[in-house]
């Protein structure tokens, strides 16, 4: 296939995504059908979005950069966060979360703690989902860049725009549907760049015996504590994360919820395998490219011309269905908890709907900012996915699991966690080269638990309420 043909035929999967959310738009009745799609979503769908959304830019490049810079056994370690906590959704979270049906994960923790915590947890929720969007944003500029040989600045661009787009125009219903048939592309994509590159260089035993010396442990150069920095963030994200609880929530059934997180982890561990051969691969055959840039050189420059056009349309489908999920998710933080905190006004679906999607724009726009201050997708995806997992997950976790925190303790974790993940990143430039999750986690967690004990309990447990189904109705 030509550079021609790769950039046709990416043109060719993002036309179809488009033409998707176009249709979704015209089902979109209110916001309840926009932000969970009126709860109709199947098992082999639900699945689909799960997988797609979960694995982005910082799958295809972040966890790449980590496997090329590192080598493939302490990727790993590195990969065996999200598999885990999977694990804990289908034993312990996912039919619980279809039970609250909530638009928001803010939502939850305010049916448990009050309304004092629902915004301040917004306002984490917001910090992390832009930069998570700005890895999106910075991985299809790459992608186009490569590509069509435009600016990188003019590719995230237009990256920015088809991600806003699709968001915009049919919600969690477009979000849903593209995501399903994203995966199915990305699993033929990473199956076929992964057989033949391992072929290519001899097996797996090949690729160990040319990798460097350090690259061949299964720690990568990097200590214990270190690699702990790299693995922790994506568990304490995962158990939190909003997207996944609104997914849950669009479930047709809890029972549904629940099963699909099988198809989840069993993709999940697949699609991480492959990015780690690939990538690792890709220390052998090109040596000197930018680390966040391995797989996609790959696919440019050393797969045949098919293969490379099909795993380069994978990249755009992992990248386009992960921005367009979290920017619509946060969009419902800024809409739902924090406008409808503060306003008086009585609730109007309809009016909702039209805030929600000006939040989108407001929000893209944001991300794209955000993204020029980090320089290169692992950084965004650690510090990002730390100000979520370490600030959020704790308090969102206790909330089911833990009947004496107080609304006091979640506070005082989410500041103490917010505070500790910046002054660690920015005013102390990651001493020792720890990732802030080492500091901010443990901190955020003592501070739950002296602020809860020091504090009288609201209620013993979460209490029932309408589903955002009743509510709409």
């Amino acid at each position: 296939m030509t550079d021609t043909g790769v950039l046709l035929a990416i043109c060719a999967y993002v036309l179809v995504m488009v033409g998707i959310g176009a249709w979704a738009a015209r089902k979109i009745k209110n916001n309840h059908d926009f932000m969970l799609a009126g709860q109709r979503i199947g098992r082999l769908v639900l699945t689909g979005t799960l997988l797609a959304t979960w694995t982005g830019a910082g799958t295809i490049m972040g966890r790449a950069s980590f496997s090329y810079t590192y080598g493939p056994f302490a990727s790993i370690f590195y990969s065996l966060g999200a598999p885990l906590g999977i694990l804990i959704m289908y034993l312990f979270l996912a039919k619980r979360i279809r039970m609250h049906s909530k638009y928001t994960v803010p939502e939850i923790m305010q049916e448990r703690y009050g309304s004092s915590v629902r915004v301040v947890t917004a306002v984490a929720i917001l910090l992390a989902y832009t930069a998570i969007m700005s890895e999106q944003v910075r991985g299809l500029g790459y992608i186009l860049h490569l590509t069509t040989g435009v600016s990188e600045d003019a590719a995230k661009v237009i990256g920015l725009v088809v991600i806003v787009f699709l968001a915009f125009a049919g919600g969690l219903i477009s979000v849903a549907y593209t995501d399903a048939i994203s995966a199915l592309l990305i699993t033929v994509g990473l199956a076929g760049g992964f057989l033949f590159v391992l072929v290519h260089v001899g097996g797996f035993g090949g690729l160990v015996d040319s990798l460097p010396a350090e690259n061949t442990t299964w720690t990568g150069g990097l200590s214990p504590i270190q690699l702990a920095g790299y693995v922790l963030p994506t568990l304490l994200l995962i158990l939190g994360d909003q997207n996944m609880y609104q997914r849950f929530s669009a479930a047709s059934s809890p029972e549904v919820a629940k099963r699909s997180t099988l198809g989840f982890l069993f993709g999940d561990v697949f699609f991480y395998g492959a990015i780690i051969v690939l990538a690792s691969s890709a220390t052998v055959l090109l040596p000197a490219v930018q680390p966040d840039t391995a797989v996609l050189r790959l696919a440019t420059d050393s797969l045949p011309g098919v293969l490379g056009g099909l795993l380069l349309m994978s990249a755009t489908a992992f990248i386009i269905t992960t921005g367009n999920s979290y920017l619509l998710s946060s969009a419902g933080n800024l809409v739902h908890d924090i406008y409808r905190s503060f306003s008086r006004k009585e609730d109007n679906s309809r009016g909702e709907l039209l805030l929600t999607r000006v939040a989108i724009v407001v929000l893209g726009v944001g991300a794209f900012a955000v993204g020029e201050l980090f320089p290169g997708v692992l950084e965004i995806q650690v510090f990002s996915y730390t100000m979520y997992g370490a600030v959020v997950t704790p308090s969102l976790l206790a909330t089911f699991l833990w009947k004496r925190a107080t609304a006091a303790g979640c506070i005082a974790s989410m500041v103490t966690g917010i505070t500790a993940t910046l002054v660690w990143e920015f005013a102390l430039d990651k001493p020792h080269d720890w990732n802030s999750v080492l500091v901010a986690l443990p901190l955020s967690v003592l501070a739950l638990v002296l602020g809860s004990l020091a504090t009288p309990s609201r209620r013993p447990g979460p209490v029932a309420s309408p589903s955002v189904g009743e509510r709409e109705q």
